[in-house]
């Protein structure tokens, strides 16, 4: 299989040629999304080979019990899976009475597919000859509507080439369908109703157990040589499907096409007894405008999506085509409209990981939805987790915690935990740092402080005293320690003061301290409110206090290094580069006892705590602790890379930032981790991002103002990118020996350059 198939271009993703064997990674890498669905690039005809199908539906999921042998106290009830909703994209086609299927057609040829990131679009294109040796072309194009949510429109049109023939469509929907990951196989659909009134067909399921109601949709239109034909529709229906056949002779070299309307209508957004009236109404907002016109404002959507998150790269297509790509797919997954959603690690792009909220929302995507989006959509991101705190507070009372302690879950789509590992289910509990890390972060960002009087001080006060509770006095060491964890680096668990997960609890305990001093004084009566409601006395927080200022790090003196849990000097210390090549990656290739005792460290650890706190250690301390912790990193997390390179663009260490930034803009791209056709790496995306604008642009929020130290990569001319800080929108322009700003707003703005202060006035171009 040719991994690097994939064609490079500025702005599109495009695959040339049929290779069965690379059908489920295209099916991952030009999946679509709108942010309230989206589906994974399955073929809309009819396809006998090896195929993952999905179509998804945001905030819809199944809580699939738990299946382990050995059941722990405290331990999830169910892994929460998202799920593959009814299909609305098929529409099987015969020729002459022959089924088109192109893992059994005599010969395919001019096989091309494109997914446009620029104006939102998938299309699909081949040539065919039947094993009834009629030769046809087909065109299809697909998109999930920005405007209309609910709504996907497919253009669908075959010209027989070498003799007239009898085609047909038959456009359907499907609710006999399956999950790929499921962990007994469950039905997860109760479908109860199928109907169908003139064009148009309507399937209503609900999930099971959760009882989400839905109603998939269609109606379709037909035309000859783009003509509209009125042809009769031969209406069929099951229990779980329902379908429409559109026949007719269609001349050598004319061309017949459907256009078929779709979608989903969700009890999340309607009234359940309303699902068809609402998708009536859908459906005839899309057939008014009509393919074309639903098409243009698609175009438009994504052009005013563009207009801010864009990032330009000069002189590298491939890096180009990776960052484009990664925005792309964030905006698919996410935009912000809704605060009961969040950005799951796969999106729409398949099932792994049950598609739900881990702690990468905070550590990896609240920088670029601040950036490149109005706050209020990051400020819906924290707004999730404080409509969780009561979760919170009840996952930390499973394991023992009490008082109003929260512990945020590893992974939930309703804010219990629902992640079935107990070394990450109970022990990486360093999430909870992220959270009140992403509230900090916002606060730096935005300049927003009322949401920390408003919701979030009860998220830090949950917090710090979950970190309170869970540290451990040593007589030994007369410090509190932190015992039985697991870091971010998840090929060490069980182990006993992970540095990253001790600093965070000091840090979070110093936080929420800070930050009720400060309600106290000025915002008394959210103070009074909060402290009500917490219970919250002076000598619980005076006991906090003891605890941050007492707790333990190691320490390794001889280096003059953190150490990233106690034993790690007991490993047999061989780095990476000594490590046999036909041993990688060591997660496919090593049993779990071996590589837990290994010093391999599949993400950043201890150096994503220098990351968060940069501003907490000196450049030597950075460059001391990457140059030890590096060599030992095996990458093998899609989250690893970004947090690298960002440390190496700061270290001026540019040629290894680059190849950093390549890794994981081209992470599923060029498939490094030989996975993409489970989906993508949605929410490491974000990272990319960040390689970019906090790497290679050097972007920090400090005192209150914009700071840059620009770099550039030697293989580039130059790059672009918006920042949208608080409200004013700041263009910097990057090349070689030179760095520009524009700023879009209405009052100057001061922004420092390598430690040199700059004003910066509307309309006009500074340069440094």
């Amino acid at each position: 299989m040719n991994l690097d198939y994939i064609k490079p271009d500025n702005w599109s993703i495009i695959e040339e040629g049929f290779d069965p064997n690379t059908v489920k990674s295209s099916e991952s890498l030009f999946s679509i999304g709108n942010g309230a669905m989206g589906q994974r690039a399955n073929f809309e005809e009819h396809y006998s080979g090896k195929t993952f199908q999905g179509s998804y539906i945001a905030g819809v999921y199944y809580p699939d019990k738990t299946r382990v042998g050995w059941w722990k106290n405290g331990y999830p009830e169910y892994f929460a899976k998202v799920l593959n909703a009814p299909n609305w994209i098929g529409i099987n086609v015969t020729i002459n009475g022959e089924q088109l299927d192109l893992a059994t057609c005599k010969k395919v040829k001019d096989f091309r597919r494109e997914l446009n990131m620029k104006e939102g679009w998938l299309s699909r294109s081949f040539v065919a000859t039947l094993k009834n040796d009629i030769e046809i072309e087909v065109k299809a194009k697909r998109f999930l509507s920005l405007d209309l949510d609910e709504v996907g429109a497919i253009s669908y049109t075959v010209l027989p080439l070498n003799a007239a023939a009898e085609i047909s469509f038959e456009p359907y929907l499907d609710s006999g369908i399956t999950n790929e990951d499921t962990n007994w196989d469950d039905q997860f659909w109760d479908t109860y109703s199928v109907s169908q009134e003139d064009h148009q067909a309507f399937i209503q399921a609900k999930t099971m157990k959760t009882a989400f109601h839905t109603c998939t949709f269609m109606e379709s239109r037909i035309f000859i040589n783009g003509n509209p034909l009125s042809i009769d529709s031969n209406g069929q229906s099951d229990s779980t499907l329902v379908s429409f056949t559109y026949r007719h002779l269609v001349k050598q070299g004319e061309s017949f096409t459907i256009h078929k309307f779709a979608g989903y209508t969700v009890d999340r957004k309607h009234d359940k007894s309303q699902l068809v009236d609402a998708a009536k109404t859908a459906l005839s907002k899309a057939i008014a405008l009509g393919f074309d016109g639903l098409l243009d404002k698609q175009k438009q959507a994504w052009a005013n999506i563009w207009e801010m998150a864009d990032i330009t790269i000069k002189g590298d297509v491939k890096a180009q085509q990776g960052i484009r790509f990664n925005i792309f797919h964030l905006n698919q997954t996410y935009l912000g409209t809704d605060s009961s959603l969040n950005i799951g690690p796969k999106g729409f792009t398949g099932e792994k990981y049950g598609g739900s909220t881990y702690w990468d929302t905070e550590a990896y995507c609240i920088p670029f939805y601040m950036a490149t989006k109005d706050q209020k959509v990051a400020r819906n991101l924290l707004a999730y987790r404080y409509n969780h705190l009561g979760k919170a507070i009840e996952n930390a009372e499973k394991l023992g915690f009490k008082n109003g302690a929260a512990l945020y879950p590893m992974v939930t789509m309703n804010g219990e935990e629902c992640h079935n590992e107990w070394e990450i289910t109970f022990e990486e509990i360093h999430r909870n740092g992220a959270i009140a890390f992403a509230i900090y972060n916002y606060h730096r960002f935005t300049g927003d402080y009322s949401y920390i009087p408003e919701k979030g001080l009860e998220v830090l006060i949950g917090i710090a005293r979950f970190w309170h509770q869970r540290a451990t006095f040593s007589e030994a060491k007369n410090k509190y320690v932190i015992l039985g964890v697991t870091g971010p680096n998840e090929y060490e668990n069980n182990v006993n003061n992970n540095w990253y997960t001790n600093y965070m609890a000091k840090w979070c305990i110093e936080y929420a301290l800070e930050n009720i001093k400060l309600i106290e004084t000025d915002y008394s009566s959210d103070y009074t409110r909060i402290m009500n409601k917490v219970k919250l006395s002076q000598v619980e927080m005076e006991s906090w206090e003891t605890v941050a200022n007492q707790m333990y790090f190691p320490f390794d003196k001889e280096r003059n290094i953190y150490l990233q849990q106690d034993g790690f000097m007991d490993k047999e210390l061989v780095t990476v580069a000594d490590l046999d090549k036909t041993q990688r990656p060591i997660n496919q290739k090593w049993s779990w006892d071996r590589i837990l005792r290994s010093p391999y460290i599949k993400q950043a650890d201890t150096l994503q705590g220098f990351y968060f706190f940069e501003d907490h250690f000196t450049t030597e301390e950075l460059e001391r602790h990457f140059d030890f912790y590096e060599p030992f990193t095996v990458h093998e997390s899609s989250l690893s890379p970004c947090v690298h390179s960002i440390q190496a663009a700061k270290l001026d260490r540019m040629e290894q930032a680059y190849t950093f930034y390549l890794r994981t803009s081209r992470l599923d791209l060029d498939d490094y981790n030989k996975e993409v056709h489970e989906g993508l790496h949605i929410t490491s995306m974000a990272g990319t991002w960040m390689s970019i604008v906090e790497g290679f642009g050097g972007m920090r929020v400090k005192d209150n103002t914009l700071n840059f130290t620009p770099k550039i990569p030697k293989q580039w001319e130059g790059y672009s990118f918006k920042i949208n800080f608080r409200n004013q929108i700041v263009k910097v322009n990057v090349s070689h020996g030179k760095t520009s700003f524009e700023l879009e707003g209405n009052s100057d703005l001061e922004i420092v350059v390598n430690g040199k202060a700059f004003t910066v006035s509307p309309n006009q171009l500074t340069s440094v």
